[in-house]
């Protein structure tokens, strides 16, 4: 891995509030994800699942990490299982974890090769009522392909009827969404290293340079940074391309006196950043599109001082969409009568700003959260409103990350990264 080592105590930490609430005489199993096949012998780059990661550090494949906090003997309360290295996987593979390196990653000193797995578990399911499988419930989820924890569950149902089963997700959900201080550390990593990007990128944009040649200066950057690359799949967005939410293809060119919107960010340790700015390919903005740009950045900035503790994710989306129907009303882009008259359930903003204001982020961009539950200090959101105006051939979101504070204002771990019309400008013609 590019990443410096995380100190296992983080690890030893998630694991301990998980096991603080599993039922009594009850076990949990999480996998590490499949290595996807693309055709022929080529496959897709490796990403862990992030639980297993979260739990234990291990960022490899064919792993299964096993928690038994009413385990007979000390030792059986947390094992972990990997695939046996050699010399010869060494050689064609490149370093695995051995036992004694699981130990320095995770803190469990029970380690055990995967060809054990089956024989371990027998012993352990006597002992156990409940298991713990993982699924995924993430509220954006949409899973097609099978996964290696689906191909377990399977298994498991067929070996072991008799149990009851219980589910990880809903404790990981909560967990996962309270960030301890090191994650923080890590997302804020993350941050610096899209900062270098964005910083790198604004005096080269220039007309006529082409949205790819965009993507790979940030790939650049970010990779020599130790980030393993885009947190999530890069939208660099000119022109009329930014009024397509998810425009991914990124092939065209920059054409003078356009703005482009660019949705990009490094990860770093598996953690996820998520930034989004919008800057002009000329240099200078236009007065509309200036207008449209700090119409943009105060919904922003005043949406961001409502990620407070107790604060209610759907009551806060209907206070950003007052915030955004004021400037819309500004703009000209929405009169009093189309206010007046609007559908509840689709308000007259939403015509210009379609898309929700925030979300979890963490370990994923879109990161585990209960939606339904007040807002926690050391949650992390990100603020992203958005006016996108296809009749005019252009489209401006910002997005920063931030972390709900125990008291006082949210804290901006995207602070430092130029976002002002003045700043931005400057900067593109230094």
């Amino acid at each position: 891995m590019k990443y410096h080592q995380i100190d296992r105590d983080l690890f030893i930490k998630n694991r301990t509030k998980f096991m603080a609430q599993m039922k009594p005489k009850s076990l949990a199993v999480f996998n590490s994800n499949d290595i996807y096949p693309i055709s022929a012998d080529s496959t897709m780059p490796f990403a862990q699942h992030r639980d297993i990661f979260y739990l234990s550090g291990v960022d490899q494949e064919e792993s299964i990490l096993l928690l038994f906090p009413d385990a007979p003997y000390e030792h059986q309360r947390e094992m972990v299982f990997l695939k046996e290295t050699s010399e010869h996987i060494a050689i064609w593979e490149g370093e695995k974890l051995t036992k004694e390196r699981a130990f320095e990653v995770t803190g469990i000193r029970t380690v055990y090769w995967l060809q054990e797995f089956e024989k371990v578990l027998f012993e352990m399911m006597t002992h156990a009522d409940t298991i713990y499988i993982n699924t995924n419930e993430h509220y954006r989820a949409t899973v097609e392909t099978e996964t290696r924890e689906a191909r377990f569950v399977k298994w498991w149902k067929e070996k072991y009827p008799a149990h009851a089963v219980a589910k990880s997700n809903p404790i990981l959900q909560r967990l996962r969404s309270v960030k301890e201080t090191e994650e923080l550390d890590l997302i804020q990593k993350a941050c610096n290293i899209t900062e270098l990007g964005f910083r790198r990128l604004l005096p080269f944009v220039k007309p006529n340079v082409t949205e790819y040649e965009i993507e790979a200066e940030l790939i650049h950057e970010f990779v020599r940074n130790r980030s393993r690359g885009f947190a999530y799949t890069p939208i660099i967005a000119s022109g009329n391309n930014a009024n397509v939410l998810h425009y991914i293809e990124n092939n065209q060119q920059c054409k003078a006196g356009d703005l482009i919107l660019l949705d990009v960010a490094a990860e770093y340790a598996n953690y996820s950043s998520d930034m989004t700015r919008t800057i002009p390919v000329s240099g200078k903005f236009t007065k509309r599109q200036k207008e449209v740009y700090n119409a943009v950045l105060r919904v922003k900035n005043e949406a961001t001082k409502m990620l407070t503790t107790g604060t209610l994710w759907k009551q806060y989306h209907i206070e950003v969409g007052k915030l955004m129907t004021s400037e819309l009303l500004g703009l000209g882009l929405i009169d009093k009568a189309d206010v007046q008259n609007e559908n509840p359930e689709w308000p007259a903003y939403k015509k210009y700003f379609m898309h929700g204001t925030s979300h979890h982020m963490g370990l994923d961009t879109h990161d585990y959260g209960i939606l339904t539950e007040p807002m926690q200090a050391n949650m992390v959101f990100t603020v992203e409103p958005g006016i996108y105006i296809p009749a005019e051939g252009f489209g401006i979101r910002l997005e920063d990350n931030i972390i709900v504070q125990e008291s006082g204002e949210p804290f901006n771990m995207m602070r430092n990264i130029p976002i002002e019309v003045d700043e931005i400008e400057e900067l593109m013609n230094s």
